[in-house]
């Protein structure tokens, strides 16, 4: 039998290859990319995505280079007012069974990259079409060629190719949000508080924000602001934007945030897109996972998250059950409710605005939560 294939080997899909693998089904990967690329600052892996991840054994090779927040707080962007603090770190791993880590992107793609053998990547593989046949899905790519797989899981991204063969030909939607990024060294923001901890300035607006926390075990500042500028639709995240820009949209933020802002030499500038929850994401031995599944805005940290948790809940319904159709229904139902929430949350921008409840989120176990009956065996 041919394999399972997984397009795209960002962070959820190769999540979702190690996972299956574990459950002992044979994977292949495509990537568009020829190359991996160290692209992207930061990741932010709150417990919930942590937990995951250590079930699959990646626990150790990330801790050797994330941070770890002291706290979790929330001021107000005029008064610097704190209005919420919630401990993480060691509270959280006793809280939670996992603590929040924060680290470059690339270390965490590194320790993903390393736990799977060479012969299941396939680089340079960007999918223009996917059909399904009787017992199999078959992939077309740009260069001509063709693979047949098994059944496909979709991670290729809120411009999935996967997603439009099952729903059609759609656009994302541009939220009218832009957002700057940056690493800043720590030594150069000495007498900025709250280093060692994930700090959200919340702004006059919801789409107005910056968020900062420590990187490579607290040695860099990551700085991620966003504001609404309808004017700006570039996708890229490796485009450059301009610092002076920059500190004008928050030029009338508290003099802690500012400084964060005055430590950055550049800064990199990307739109925000999004799309509403999908009412389905399988049909036949076709799913979606992550993004192509539930974009969503960045204000829960919870992008990479839900995809994570999508791998391995996806990889025990594959495991339960000989029938691909029925694990990809009982993988979709278990996590449908859950990602449209998160989105939901996310576009609406107030969640630990205020002190709350955080456990809905942090909490969830994607290794104990329960799976749907499976309806065939129940008949």
């Amino acid at each position: 039998m041919p394999p399972i294939g997984v397009l795209g080997a960002g962070i959820g899909g190769l999540a979702a290859a190690i996972a299956l693998r574990q459950a002992g089904r044979d994977v292949v990967v495509f990537e568009q990319a020829a190359r991996f690329a160290r692209v992207g600052a930061d990741i932010n892996l709150t417990p919930n995505a942590v937990r995951a991840l250590d079930g699959i054994g990646l626990g150790p090779a990330l801790r050797e280079t994330a941070a770890r927040p002291r706290f979790r707080i929330s001021r107000l962007w005029d008064t610097g007012e704190e209005t919420s603090r919630l401990g993480m770190a060691e509270e959280a791993e006793d809280r939670y069974g996992a603590p929040q880590l924060t680290l470059h992107r690339a270390d965490l793609m590194s320790a993903l990259e390393a736990a799977l053998p060479a012969e299941v990547l396939r680089l340079g593989r960007k999918a223009v079409s996917v059909t399904e046949a009787e017992n199999g899905v078959t992939i077309g790519f740009a260069d001509g060629r063709s693979e047949v797989v098994s059944a496909l899981v979709g991670a290729d991204g809120i411009h999935s190719v996967a997603r439009a063969a099952l729903f059609g030909q759609e656009s994302p939607r541009f939220t009218g949000v832009v957002a700057f990024r940056a690493v800043v060294p720590a030594a150069r923001l000495a007498g900025v508080p709250n280093l060692d901890s994930f700090t959200k300035w919340w702004g006059p607006t919801p789409e107005s924000q910056i968020v900062t926390f420590p990187l490579n075990r607290g040695q860099d500042i990551f700085i991620f602001a966003t504001t609404a500028q309808e004017s700006w639709r570039h996708e890229s995240w490796t485009q450059p934007g301009s610092v002076e820009e920059l500190r004008g949209f928050y030029a009338d933020f508290h003099p802690e945030a500012r400084a964060l802002l005055d430590a950055c030499d550049e800064v990199l500038k990307t739109a925000l897109w999004e799309r509403d929850p999908l009412p389905e994401w399988s049909r036949g031995r076709v799913t979606l996972l992550g993004d192509a599944a539930h974009p969503m805005m960045p204000f829960m940290a919870q992008g990479a998250g839900m995809a994570i948790e999508d791998a391995i809940v996806l990889a025990r319904a594959v495991a339960d059950t000989s029938d691909i159709e029925t694990a990809f229904r009982r993988y979709e139902e278990a996590r449908r409710g859950r990602t449209a929430r998160i989105q939901l949350g996310s576009r609406a921008n107030t969640w630990l605005r205020e002190a709350g409840n955080a456990d809905w989120v942090y909490g969830y176990d994607s290794w104990q939560v329960p799976l749907p009956a499976d309806d065939r065996q129940a008949a």
